[in-house]
């Protein structure tokens, strides 16, 4: 039983599951949105909000705790000159994630997982069988 078991293991080693976790953070960081499995998308969004918390605090500790996590100066930089003073105001809740319909290949639940300050991507519309049939 995994009764107060926080985390999921997508089926993967521990050592590939941190990697892939962060790599899909710096993702993030860099890109600001990116489309995900809607489990991954759950699980990094923790790990992002922690980072741009120790953006916010500011401190050369934070510093070293954020480049723990993402193993990359630029990111880091980026995260404490411009997205922490973004979300001075703001107490946490700096990511949203929307979902997306499924994976064709697996069915997968997808999602997009994006910082709140951007505006949110509007969903696709699936045509109708009355739309197909009009054109």
């Amino acid at each position: 039983m995994r009764h107060k078991m926080r985390g999921r293991k997508f089926g993967r080693e521990s050592d590939h599951r941190k990697l892939m976790l962060k790599n899909l953070v710096l993702s993030l960081i860099e890109h600001g949105r990116i489309n995900t499995t809607q489990a991954k998308a759950k699980e990094i969004r923790s790990l992002t909000e922690r980072v741009i918390t120790y953006g916010k605090k500011g401190t050369v500790h934070h510093r070293r705790m954020a480049f723990k996590i993402l193993n990359n100066k630029d990111m880091v930089k980026k995260v404490f000159d411009q997205l922490a003073p973004k979300y001075s105001e703001r107490e946490g809740g700096y990511t949203r994630v929307l979902k997306n319909g499924y994976r064709r290949g697996d069915c997968a639940p997808m999602a997009i997982i994006e910082f709140v300050e951007n505006e949110p991507v509007e969903k696709k519309k699936k045509k109708t069988k009355t739309e197909n049939l009009a054109k």
